[in-house]
């Protein structure tokens, strides 16, 4: 096989494994959602990680997305605020708990916590304060990932816990330890991540999985519609009125 047809080839492993393997669990999931959502409910979606913001992105005001997702957009682990600031925000203990403690989050309330790698310390504390608050919680992150992480590895939490052991309901992206999946002779490292693919794939599965689902149950469900395809604008603004507001980064 060519390069980009192994990397294919690994990467499509990945998402056959989390097909095969999650389909209760993103199922329970969806019913988790619809449920919020058909209250008329946010789903907040907060990625503390440098690339693992993008997952919460990847949901965000999306064509073809659920409208009531809101994503929790801190800067303090975003790249954009600096690569190395970033990886030292998320591996600050208490800085999670800062983040969902502004975002007021409280009993009523459901939130997706999505990290490559289930143990940095923004990402624990984020559920920790969650299930103090009564918050629902859905953790997306690679079990195997966390569990081969040594105890005592320096992007741990203090209390070494992983987000698959704190949260309600979890999502399992099969990620493997090191992320990267492929070996070129003569490169020092392996190369080619697949977690920004796993991660994609699994949130825009629970997306079309809550749709269906409220479609089912005979619930309208705002979807976006892009803005660059015909009629994109028409069809959001009959819908903005009522997430202005409420969803703080629209």
């Amino acid at each position: 096989m060519t390069l980009g047809e192994s990397y294919l080839h690994a990467v499509s492993g990945v998402m056959q494994r989390i097909l095969d393997e999650e389909s209760e669990s993103v199922a329970h999931a969806a019913i988790m959602l619809a449920d919020q959502i058909q209250q008329d409910r946010l789903v907040h979606v907060y990625g503390p990680g440098g690339h693992s913001n993008l997952a919460s992105q990847e949901v965000f005001f999306r064509a073809g997305g659920l409208m009531h997702v809101s994503a929790i957009l801190d800067e303090g682990t975003l790249l954009s605020s600096g690569a190395l600031r970033s990886m030292a925000m998320e591996r600050t203990p208490g800085y999670g708990r800062v983040v969902i403690d502004n975002a007021r989050l409280g009993p009523d309330d459901l939130l997706v916590l999505v990290n490559a790698y289930g143990i940095n310390s923004a990402l624990i504390d984020a559920a920790l304060i969650a299930r103090e608050r009564g918050v629902t919680t859905i953790g997306v992150s690679s079990r195997s990932h966390a569990q081969q992480t040594a105890p005592d590895h320096p992007a741990r939490h203090p209390s070494q816990l992983n987000v698959h052991d704190v949260v309600d309901h979890h999502l399992d992206t099969k990620v493997p330890i090191g992320d990267a999946v492929m070996e070129i002779d003569g490169a020092l490292e392996k190369t080619g991540a697949v977690s920004t693919f796993a991660n994609a794939y699994i949130m825009n599965w629970l997306v079309l999985q809550t749709v269906e689902e409220l479609v089912g149950r005979g619930a309208d469900v705002p979807l976006w519609r892009s803005g660059n395809a015909p009629g994109g604008d028409e069809a959001n603004s009959r819908f903005l009125s009522r997430f202005r507001g409420r969803v703080k980064s629209l």
